[in-house]
């Protein structure tokens, strides 16, 4: 769903809370009603045709276009996503990773993908888009020299900046330019920071992927994901879209734009939370090393200084323990987290992972060792780091 840029002198947070909000949409409420409905109904025939020829933005035709729940939250998304004209929704993170994809590439194609990319998007490249005749290379998105030797020739590149599970910065901007030199695609995962950390568009890349599950729904109770990109993109993002049946329900659109009116306070709270348990994480002694940009010590902080205005509660460290169940144990001891999948609600998560697992060229920063990622919520941060330190007693 296109945007119509009236509030883009704003700053975010009033984008955030006006986005999407048009008076013929919600009336005399403050939020989208949900619109449930698969069938749209027309008062002539001459009116059904001429819907059917005009495959616009908030046209009404049928229930797989959407209707004003879902159109008010992609225009929403579109507001806040500088340089965006436009938001394409889908029913799941994974889903808008196969549908920007699917929208670059064809058979015959070859695809970069940073080596630490999130592991769905690794498996969609060497399952799905290898069966469909496209061949993938990965990379170290470090390795700027490389790159650029790796890039001629190809079609796209895909970027995560941090980097999934090992939170690596890579230097975006440039990595886009010589993407864009190269006359390659250049799309990015931007779920960490999302549009209020990190201007994809405004920083070079040509499309910008999220999962709405995380931040944007902010409560661990939907699925969705979102692709925005420039009017080139866009139409070919929503075009795929449409030939692959993608929708999401509008009962999810509706949490999703709930979620999102706040997710600018939410992020706040939890990078600041977050960075004060990195802090401490990264002075204890069951502790080897902290995984996180946020903190100055980090081999990629100068690199998110420099590009992002934001950051998020995700972030790993790895144990000082040469023993491979530590980490299960310190997860299994901790009170306040929960042992889970996602990120990016209200509640703190602890997951042991073995990163070293999805790599194949960047060496893990874990080496072998016991490792576990957490997603700090809203919880007070004093509580998190005691429950931390009684965890950690039994390293």
């Amino acid at each position: 769903m296109s945007g119509d840029g009236d509030d883009q002198h704003l700053k975010p947070a009033t984008r955030l809370v006006r986005g999407g909000r048009r008076k013929e949409w919600t009336g005399p409420v403050v939020n989208p009603p949900v619109w449930r409905g698969s069938t749209h109904l027309y008062d002539t025939d001459a009116e059904r045709q001429a819907a059917g020829s005009n495959n616009a933005d908030g046209q009404f035709f049928y229930g797989r276009r959407g209707a004003p729940t879902q159109w008010a939250l992609a225009e929403a998304l579109t507001q806040i996503e500088p340089g965006a004209d436009g938001t394409v929704l889908y029913p799941s993170g994974v889903a808008a990773i196969a549908g920007v994809m699917l929208a670059v590439l064809k058979p015959g194609d070859r695809l970069l993908m940073t080596d630490n990319a999130y592991d769905p998007s690794r498996s969609m490249a060497t399952g799905l888009l290898a069966r469909l005749g496209v061949e993938t290379s990965f990379f170290d998105p470090r390795d700027v020299e490389a790159f650029r030797a790796a890039v001629a020739g190809a079609r796209a590149v895909w970027l995560e900046a941090p980097g999934s599970l090992t939170f690596e910065m890579c230097d975006v901007p440039l990595l886009a330019a010589i993407a864009r030199e190269a006359g390659a695609v250049t799309m990015i995962d931007n779920t960490w920071a999302s549009p209020l950390g990190f201007a994809g568009l405004e920083h070079g890349c040509d499309i910008v992927m999220m999962s709405l599950s995380k931040h944007v729904g902010g409560h661990s109770d939907l699925m969705m994901g979102s692709a925005s990109a420039g009017k080139r993109w866009y139409a070919a993002l929503r075009r795929v879209s449409h030939e692959l049946g993608q929708v999401v329900s509008p009962d999810d659109a509706a949490l999703a734009a709930r979620g999102l009116r706040t997710m600018g306070v939410r992020l706040a709270a939890q990078t600041a939370a977050a960075l004060r348990v990195a802090e401490w994480l990264e002075a204890q002694p069951q502790v080897a090393r902290v995984l996180c940009p946020l903190l100055p010590s980090d081999p990629g902080h100068a690199l998110w200084k420099r590009d992002f205005t934001g950051g998020c509660g995700l972030f790993a460290f790895v144990l000082a323990s040469d023993d491979p169940a530590a980490s299960a144990r310190v997860a299994d001891a901790l009170a306040l987290f929960g042992i889970g999948y996602s990120w990016g609600g209200f509640e703190s998560l602890a997951l042991p992972i073995t990163p070293q697992s999805y790599r194949s060229c960047m060496p893990c920063p874990c080496g072998g060792a016991p490792a576990l990622r957490l997603s700090i919520g809203l919880e007070d941060a004093d509580d998190l780091i005691a429950d931390l330190a009684a965890a950690l007693a039994l390293v």
